[in-house]
């Protein structure tokens, strides 16, 4: 007998019966859950490697039971949503929080288990650095994050990410791609100067992800350039980012102009993690229940003083940087617990070649130390006089039109009333 087992979620008792029937058949495992509730408390006790989840039920909609179990870090099966009034659009937003497929009701046997061994085939627990948009948090920028990036999901218009290293890039990119269409990131950039077209023809109706573009060679500049001439002919969604910034390159004579005006077009900035610590205790339970689930680390648990030392770092390295402190300190804690002086320690640890408590790379181009700094000192007076940009201008010595002039350059969003004065 296959040792898969599948969780059948469904108010409809009929239903469950009949799926049920016919997996066990097959020689699947089969588990029971009449509500959203019922799924919760099984998925907390053993993470079943398949969900067949209803949409529609009378506690929770399955795609709220979705979300949440993508919030916590529970999304580590495949789930497949059934409906017996499914829509374009339902599926869509099922896919994009992290469901494997769609399917309506009534189902039929074979589709049902041809789905079945799709979906086990992929049902290996994701790697454990992968979050999805949905896990991100529910800070007030993460869902402006999410509303800016639902805006454009339709467009083809190349699209530049732009954030530190390590605060999701991928993820958004990620967000944005339609299911079960070709997913393309090159590990170098050497194809963008050699062949780029052959980039194209992988991704064909798909996506390409590309990195970091502030890094190209003229040659693959140029070669990006012709790629994106050729975007709508491959049918293909071409995303990039960047860290660098790329208007300074272009004043500098070191980024093309043309190549510049056809990625910043469309631009999106992702928040340094430090801009929604709020979320950081959850992001770190996940991390940590993730690894726990997949054997990557032993049981542990957090306490609440450590998390809130997670909470109140300033994490330079954003969510590459929380990952792998969840691995580290989980991986060489004494005992079940994780406290306070077990974060610390670690942190000081892979403190690297940093300010202590001023995260700035002492090993980068004098130009861009300065301006690392200059963000750092703007946004710490912004959150002390909480946002009042008369209080900013004067504790840091600056006229205001000025002061705007900087954050503008910097790329720190500000209110909107203060933007209005801006202009």
């Amino acid at each position: 007998m296959s040792a898969n087992e599948i969780l059948i979620v469904d108010d409809e008792v009929g239903i469950r019966e009949l799926l049920s029937e016919i997996l066990i058949d097959e020689g699947y495992r089969v588990r029971l859950a009449e509500n959203a509730e019922e799924a919760r408390r099984q998925r907390s006790r053993e993470r079943p490697d398949l969900v067949l989840l209803d949409i529609w039920m009378p506690d929770t909609d399955g795609i709220t039971l979705l979300k949440e179990w993508a919030r916590a870090g529970q999304l580590t099966m495949p789930v497949v949503m059934m409906s017996g009034h499914g829509t374009i659009d339902t599926a869509v937003e099922a896919t994009r929080i992290g469901a494997f497929d769609f399917l309506e009701k009534p189902i039929a046997m074979q589709k049902l288990l041809a789905t079945v061994v799709r979906a086990l085939a992929r049902g290996k627990p994701e790697p454990v650095t992968t979050l999805s948009l949905a896990s991100l948090g529910k800070s007030a920028v993460i869902a402006d994050l999410r509303r800016r990036l639902e805006q454009v999901a339709n467009l083809r218009a190349p699209l530049l990410l732009t954030g530190e290293p390590g605060s999701g890039a991928e993820i958004c990119a990620r967000f944005l791609h339609r299911p079960h269409t070709p997913w393309v990131e090159p590990e170098g950039t050497s194809h963008l100067a050699e062949a780029p077209l052959d980039l194209l023809e992988q991704a064909r109706d798909g996506m390409l992800f590309l990195r970091e573009v502030g890094e190209l060679s003229r040659l693959e500049q140029k070669g990006l350039l012709l790629l994106i001439g050729k975007l709508e002919k491959y049918n293909a969604r071409l995303t990039c980012a960047s860290c660098r910034l790329l208007a300074r390159m272009v004043a500098d004579g070191t980024y093309d102009p043309r190549l510049f005006e056809a990625l910043a077009s469309l631009t999106i900035g992702i928040p340094s993690l430090r801009e929604h610590r709020e979320d950081v205790p959850d992001l770190a339970v996940q991390m940590l229940t993730a690894k726990v689930e997949s054997g990557e680390v032993p049981l542990r648990q957090w306490t609440t003083g450590a998390l809130n030392a997670l909470r109140n770092y300033d994490w330079p390295g954003n969510l590459a940087q929380l990952n792998a402190v969840v691995s580290s300190v989980a991986l060489t804690v004494g005992s079940q617990e994780i406290e306070v002086d077990d974060v610390n320690r670690v942190l000081r640890e892979q403190g690297g070649a940093s300010v202590p408590g001023l995260p700035i790379p002492l090993d980068a181009p004098l130009r861009e130390a300065r301006d690392r700094f200059e963000q750092l000192y703007l946004e710490y007076h912004m959150r002390q006089e909480d946002g009042n940009m008369s209080r900013v201008a004067e504790k840091v010595g600056l006229e205001r039109t000025h002061l705007y002039r900087k954050l503008k350059q910097l790329g720190i969003r500000f209110g909107r009333r203060a933007h209005e004065e801006a202009e």
